[in-house]
């Protein structure tokens, strides 16, 4: 299902807006990253999949590769850390405090009764039980009845101390907010709610890591995006605005289009664009795309993408698990990509969307579009991975080596 935006602008981005999300604070916070031991150096490939523009019939599919920032496996490795290193140097402004520094640990000492709590559906909760181990600060992380196991054990592997509710991602959002006001504990979330904005709005900074560096690797640094029309994942919609905002700040009303995409039985992204205000998903929220299954929009993320994002799509698990094994396969001569459930969200919006010629043409899907896509995660879980493609990401990653090994013409 696709929904067009009626709020949508093209004007140059506000300044209400930049005073929320903003270029400079990106490349401080892309700065400071670098600065982290648990990142690659250097930027994450953007592979171009020649054959599947071809097939799918417009001028360019390129796809932004998050799964190899670093041993975490997905984006969220660039905002967790951003938004622990903002609250340490915001609970300490005398010290000033070095984020080289402090991802060293050279403040064990200061930070080792500081405790930080958080709710995930799995990569973001692992992002920041890494963050805090680099700091030298205790972690606690809640995880909901749908978090499996082996996400379970990633996240304890970093010595996040994990607490299990029997409920769904918000009530366990609701959980870690009750035991952080209850200890004295500092909730660093990827998703605001009234009177918390901070630590969300400094995750969401994190993310523009990702746009600076496509922007390095296509336009050079002009003016003119590389790109007409750009596919975000939704869930709580913190990625979906810290890439946009990027994009639209850089371009000005020159930037590409965004599509959101989200499971249909996690629409809160959607229920938010049809009812003009941050709004609560209408479905189950479970999902297949665990890292998507939220059932409520975050409002300042909502601040952003209302006026920016051009439609709002929804897709099937199904969709999913199809694009998915298409990008492991290295369909029709393309490198193979190791794309865990909701890091192939976006390839599957596109081919969902193109389906239907009077969607795509309502959003201007035709012969000479370029699009970008994130693949926001790897093989987070690693079995659930291999069920759903029927390859290990190990056997698709030997696949890759050898498709680069002998490049394709």
């Amino acid at each position: 299902m696709l929904v067009l935006n009626q709020n949508v602008t093209r004007e140059t981005y506000p300044p209400e807006l930049a005073r929320i999300l903003n270029v400079e604070a990106a490349e401080e916070s892309r700065a400071w990253l670098r600065q982290w031991d648990q990142l690659r150096q250097g930027e994450t490939p953007l592979w171009s999949l020649r054959s599947a523009a071809k097939r799918l019939g417009v001028a360019e599919v390129a796809v932004k590769d998050e799964s190899v920032r670093s041993t975490l496996g997905s984006f969220k490795a660039l905002g967790a850390p951003i938004a622990l290193i903002r609250l340490v140097r915001r609970l300490w402004p005398a010290e000033n405090l070095r984020a080289a520094d402090l991802f060293r640990g050279q403040h064990h000492a200061l930070l080792q009764d500081l405790t930080v709590i958080s709710a995930t559906d799995g990569n973001h909760g692992r992002a920041l039980a890494a963050a805090a181990r680099s700091l030298g600060c205790r972690c606690v992380i809640v995880l909901h009845a749908h978090v499996s196991a082996e996400r379970e054990q990633a996240i304890a592997a970093y010595g996040a101390r994990i607490i299990r509710i029997s409920g769904n991602y918000d009530e366990s959002v609701n959980k870690a907010a009750r035991l952080a006001a209850k200890n004295k504990w500092f909730v660093v979330s990827d998703t605001s709610y009234d009177g918390y904005e901070d630590i969300p709005r400094d995750v969401m900074q994190g993310y523009g890591t990702i746009v600076a560096e496509v922007i390095e690797q296509t336009t050079g640094g002009r003016a003119d995006p590389a790109f007409t029309h750009v596919f975000l994942q939704g869930g709580v919609g913190g990625l979906a605005a810290g890439l946009a905002s990027y994009f639209w700040e850089y371009h000005g009303e020159h930037c590409p289009r965004f599509v959101v995409v989200e499971p249909e039985q996690a629409d809160c992204l959607m229920q938010s664009a049809i009812r003009n205000a941050a709004s609560k998903a209408t479905g189950t929220v479970d999902s297949v795309m665990a890292g998507l299954a939220c059932g409520e929009a975050s409002p300042l993320a909502w601040k952003i993408l209302q006026p920016r994002i051009d439609a709002f799509q929804t897709i099937q698990d199904s969709d999913a698990v199809n694009a998915m094994q298409w990008l492991a396969s290295g369909c029709d001569g393309d490198v193979p990509i190791v794309a865990g459930e909701s890091g192939a969200a976006g390839l599957a919006g596109l081919v969902a969307l193109l389906k239907d010629k009077k969607s795509a043409e309502m959003i201007g899907l035709n012969s000479d579009a370029r699009i970008l896509l994130i693949n926001t995660e790897g093989a987070t879980a690693p079995s659930v991975y291999a069920d759903l493609t029927g390859v290990s990401a190990a056997q698709v990653l030997k696949r890759q080596a050898d498709y680069l090994s002998y490049p394709v013409a």
